[in-house]
């Protein structure tokens, strides 16, 4: 079930498969699918990373790495694939039931057009918007343990990171969850390593001023070498699902279940 003022503001699935060094030859092939689909938009991405390689591996190379990027119209949600990637992000999330069905609706796109040979990677990751109610702070959203320390002095910022093994099924039977909790005086943002590319956020989480707001970011991932079967790998992206509903559940009091309806 959908909540009424569910606190998601973006929200990714990614899954790595075998490099295709000639992505960029199909490119044209898989866009075509993309717009059918009702992503009309197309934008090429150029990132310049950083990477070790080769017998001198402690000097670090800088390279340009080249995406590919499918938007919808609205700027509500979207693809980015690599040569060996292919994520979906949206920053209008409605439910699970909505939201994992598009990664594997690109992928068996990818997989029509280049015959991936495996997943080697899959991921989820969600933020979530703590604003509290007129009158509210953010201790009153999240449990007692990610309160923190209190000894008279103004916290100007907090950040609480827990790392659990999980249980996952059928195609990989372990994973890795990491929730981070950042707490802080100021607009609402994304964590440095991540930003939606091409989006536009819900007018409710397009915040510039200064505002006591906590984020939760949860991610969780599995790695192995994965069979490109989409009945399993719907079946992993929901038992992945359900861990991470079960961490955000247990981030959060009653009081912001029934905040958040």
């Amino acid at each position: 079930m959908k909540m009424v003022n569910a606190p998601v503001y973006y929200a990714l699935a990614q899954a790595r498969f075998n490099p295709v060094a000639a992505m960029a030859k199909y490119v044209d092939e898989i866009q075509d699918i993309f717009r059918h689909q009702g992503f009309t938009l197309f934008d090429t991405q150029h990132i310049n990373e950083l990477q070790f390689a080769g017998e001198n591996a402690s000097t670090p190379e800088l390279r340009q790495v080249t995406n590919w990027v499918f938007t919808r119209s609205d700027r509500t949600a979207g693809f980015i694939l690599g040569s060996s990637s292919l994520t979906y992000q949206t920053t209008h999330y409605e439910t699970k039931n909505e939201f994992l069905p598009e990664l594997l609706q690109g992928l068996s796109a990818v997989h029509k057009v280049v015959t991936l040979d495996h997943i080697a990677r899959l991921g989820l990751r969600y933020l979530d918007a703590v604003l509290p109610a007129p009158g509210k702070t953010v201790s009153h959203y999240l449990v007692e343990g990610l309160n923190g320390i209190s000894f008279g002095a103004n916290q100007c910022y907090a950040m609480s990171e827990f790392i659990f093994d999980t249980e996952t099924a059928p195609l990989v039977q372990s994973g890795r969850l990491v929730v981070r909790v950042y707490k802080g005086e100021g607009p609402l943002g994304f964590p440095p390593d991540l930003l939606p590319y091409g989006l536009q956020t819900m007018p409710r989480f397009q915040i510039a001023e200064a505002v006591s707001h906590a984020i939760i970011d949860t991610d969780h991932f599995v790695e192995g070498t994965m069979p490109v079967d989409f009945d399993r790998i719907k079946e992993q992206l929901a038992s992945m699902h359900t861990a991470i509903k079960q961490s955000f559940e247990a981030t959060i009091t009653p009081f912001a279940k029934e905040a958040w309806g």
